[in-house]
């Protein structure tokens, strides 16, 4: 894959953390194609995803996904991050 993006997510709690963590990891296998790939990855109150994808638009796809994603997770377990990088 030809192109990344990294973000991470810190929360007050590393028990918050793998709460989110737990209701997005699920998709990594589910929604990756030929194209993107993803990583979720937590360590303690960090929750760090990675985006790979072949081409821009297949990024900004990617992006927008599990960024959305996060924030689901986020507004359903009533969890809010406290910084993201």
């Amino acid at each position: 894959m030809d192109h990344e993006a990294v973000f991470t997510a810190v929360y007050e709690s590393d028990v918050r953390a793998r709460r989110v963590k737990r209701s997005v990891e699920l998709e990594a296998g589910d929604i990756e194609g030929d194209r993107t790939v993803a990583t979720v990855d937590r360590d303690g109150n960090r929750l760090t995803i990675t985006i790979e994808a072949a081409d821009l638009i297949a990024l900004r796809a990617g992006i927008n996904t599990w960024l959305s994603l996060v924030d689901v997770a986020e507004r359903c377990s009533g969890v809010d991050a406290v910084a993201i990088d």
